[in-house]
């Protein structure tokens, strides 16, 4: 009976069309007329089982949802109450709270404006009532988050109600309307999937363990990753690789940029003979000084590329820089260009490739637009304006098809919804900093994985507090593709590359050096972080709102950030060293000094260039390595455990081999870090036949 009432209930609101099932614990899925094809969901993975509980019933009152199809398409209408506040659609840039805002989900190599575009537009929200929602469309959806007002909805006395001040009406924040109104552009139907909690972190898990999983990294993709000079040639690659063996550096990937190709645009996936004469000899040198290698490219497939006549017939109609531009929703196409990659590169020793340029035309320059239109076809059936949603993901599949044995660790410039199982990290040509941290919390809401890369930098105290930023985020990364000689030689391009070296270099060195052994000291942790992704959805980097929704204060922090269960990170930016840092409930310590702050309060704090915005939760251990030059299949690390506070603590680690999927197999084990409060104990249980970890030390702290 009270299927057939929500059944009335819709009809009579407009939908044609409509199913209610349970796709799994705590989702529900809800159709609304016909649905579209190519949608993210057709190209997800299977999802991983959930531990937590499940409710009963759709956290969303089903019968409230409004739906109707119009010229232009489709329209959906939630609910959503006076105390909500919104937050996801992917890396958003400008903004972190969503209530009162427009966001269209569209592809965007160059965010100019604040209307929504991204590099990882994805149409699912969260809120703080504890749920999220997904819109299973690969449009330019756009959602009104509660700013229209519907005349319909008014009330006798709204009019005098609305008096809005000049201020208030350009507040960005105003809330106009109790409704989240979507609107899918061309389909008259359309899938609503509900993720329950409990909680906004709940909501998230749930999204992360329906995509997949959150991906588990190789244990190398954690440590240092330095991207050389585009033009580069093999000897001058191996020199700067040697440069930081000789100096003690750690640095564990190596990336080279366009110029490895015989043609980069289009791209030709060929070595170029006059920069490497003999690619084989050339990785089995980086594989001797202990470097996993990593290629530039992008999809679109020059003329004189063995990848062209297989693609022929398996590409859009439209060219972009001379090149086909690959049909990555057809399985087929993936097949041929993973296959290719597969032969070409990954069976000579190439770990991971730099997926670039897959997002879509650049709108802050209308002269360079490069792109594909939307009005591009394609053999599958899919049409231009799907495909830039998709293009990111679906190429990443291309790749991830050929890494069945072994994992690897991409760098990408777009991806979408369902993307947390993939092994990738996205990343700008965008280089505000205060964005690039912002981007951090917001890729969490939507199983995003960001990279604030060092590249551009003001100056010598902006190169080190952008480091520190590297650090702490899902990867350290220098893109150094148009220096001769690593940023902390000299910021200034032109001078670094005529060799005028800055006074300080050295100084600056000792610090980049320190800040890499940091990044190797917090290893086991960031990795045992991602297992956490991977088995439980919770994502490694997160905003305080997730943990803390009703904490006012934390819905409003977008400059700070949660690490796994107990780190805070609250970057400085510019180069500053004074910032107002917020702590949530609970004590926190200051991981360079000590010194305890209880929570609940902000603080102003200053700090050295020598000192990390790294803050511990009261009652943790925090297992830190001693740092090595590399990782690679042998290597192992010695731990030191810090506790933190006066009673007892507790703590973890995640072990398995880094590098197979054998840990999908059950091959992996949980290290039980704990404090009695006199001696620390470690036991591990699991079926994984050997050890990363030796713990080698206790430090008490209180």
């Amino acid at each position: 009976m009270k299927r057939i009432m929500i059944l009335c209930a819709l009809a009579c609101s407009g939908a044609t069309a409509q199913t209610i099932k349970k796709v799994a614990p705590g989702v529900w899925s809800i159709t609304y007329g016909t649905p579209e094809t190519f949608t993210p969901s057709m190209f997800k993975k299977a999802p991983v089982e959930s531990n937590q509980s499940a409710p009963e019933q759709p956290p969303v009152d089903i019968q409230d949802i409004r739906f109707k199809t119009t010229s232009r398409g489709c329209v959906l209408e939630l609910p959503m109450d006076d105390a909500e506040k919104i937050y996801g659609f992917g890396l958003q840039v400008n903004t972190f709270q969503q209530r009162g805002l427009r966001r269209e989900m569209h592809a965007s190599s160059n965010i100019v404006g604040n209307v929504g575009f991204s590099h990882a537009p994805v149409p699912f929200y969260v809120s703080t009532n504890g749920y999220g929602v997904l819109i299973n469309s690969s449009r330019y959806v756009t959602f009104y988050c509660g700013t229209m007002q519907k005349a319909v909805d008014l009330k006798d006395n709204t009019a005098r109600e609305l008096g809005f001040t000049t201020k208030d009406l350009y507040s960005p924040h105003n809330r106009y309307s109790d409704r989240m109104i979507v609107e899918v552009p061309s389909e008259k139907g359309v899938e609503v999937l509900l993720f329950a909690g409990p909680g906004m972190d709940g909501a998230v898990r749930r999204y992360n363990l329906y995509a997949g999983g959150g991906c588990l990294p190789p244990l190398w993709g954690l440590g240092m990753k330095y991207r050389g000079k585009g033009d580069f040639t093999d000897e001058r690659a191996v020199n700067l690789a040697g440069y930081f063996r000789e100096n003690n550096i750690p640095c564990t990937t190596y990336g080279l940029e366009p110029g490895w190709q015989s043609r980069a645009y289009s791209c030709s996936f060929v070595w170029n003979q006059q920069r490497f004469p003999e690619p084989a000899k050339f990785i089995n040198k980086m594989d001797s000084l202990h470097y996993h290698l990593n290629l530039w490219e992008h999809a679109y497939t020059n003329p004189v590329s063995p990848l062209f006549k297989p693609l022929k017939g398996k590409a859009g109609d439209y060219m972009v820089w001379g090149g086909l531009v690959p049909d990555f929703a057809d399985p087929k196409a993936r097949a041929i260009f993973g296959a290719y990659h597969d032969t070409a590169f990954v069976q000579k020793g190439i770990a991971a490739f730099k997926l670039d340029e897959c997002d879509a035309a650049d709108y802050k320059d209308a002269a360079a637009q490069w792109s594909f239109p939307e009005l591009s076809l394609f053999p599958s059936g899919i049409d231009g304006e799907k495909m830039h949603e998709l293009f990111g993901l679906l190429y990443q599949k291309a790749i991830l098809r050929i890494f069945q044995n072994q994992r690897t660790w991409l760098d990408v410039r777009s991806s979408g919804a369902f993307a947390s199982p993939y092994p990738s990290v996205l990343y700008s040509d965008m280089y505000n900093n205060a964005d690039y941290v912002r981007m951090i919390l917001n890729a969490g809401f939507s199983g995003l994985l960001w990279s604030p890369e060092i590249r551009d930098t003001r100056s010598e105290a902006d190169l080190i507090r952008r480091t520190q930023t590297g650090v702490l985020s899902a990867q350290l990364c220098f893109n150094s593709w148009y220096l001769s000689n690593p940023p902390w030689f000299q910021i200034d391009r032109a001078k670094n590359d005529n060799g005028e070296f800055l006074p300080d270099r050295k100084e600056l060195e000792n610090r980049i050096r320190s800040l890499s052994e940091l990044r190797m000291r917090l290893v086991p942790y960031l990795y045992t972080a991602f297992s956490a992704y991977h088995f439980d959805g919770e994502p490694p980097f997160r905003a305080l709102v997730m943990d803390y929704p009703s904490d006012d204060t934390a819905r409003t922090v977008d400059d700070e950030y949660l690490i796994g269960p107990s780190l805070l990170a609250a970057p400085f930016l510019d180069g500053s060293s004074h910032r107002n840092v917020y702590f949530p409930a609970g004590n926190w310590y200051d991981f360079n000094t000590n010194r305890k702050y209880a929570g609940g309060r902000s603080y102003e704090l200053d700090m050295t260039l020598d000192q990390v915005p790294l803050f511990v939760r009261e009652g943790s251990i925090l297992p830190l390595a001693d740092p090595v030059p590399f990782i690679d299949a042998q290597t192992g690390f010695k731990i030191t455990c810090r506790v933190y506070g006066g009673q007892p603590a507790a703590g973890s680690l995640y072990e398995d081999d880094g590098e197979t999927y054998g840990y999908e197999k059950g091959k992996y084990n949980h290290v039980v870090l704990k404090w009695d409060g006199n001696a620390g104990h470690v036991t591990r249980s699991g079926n994984f036949q050997g050890s990363l970890y030796e713990v080698k030390n206790w430090e008490k702290i209180q």
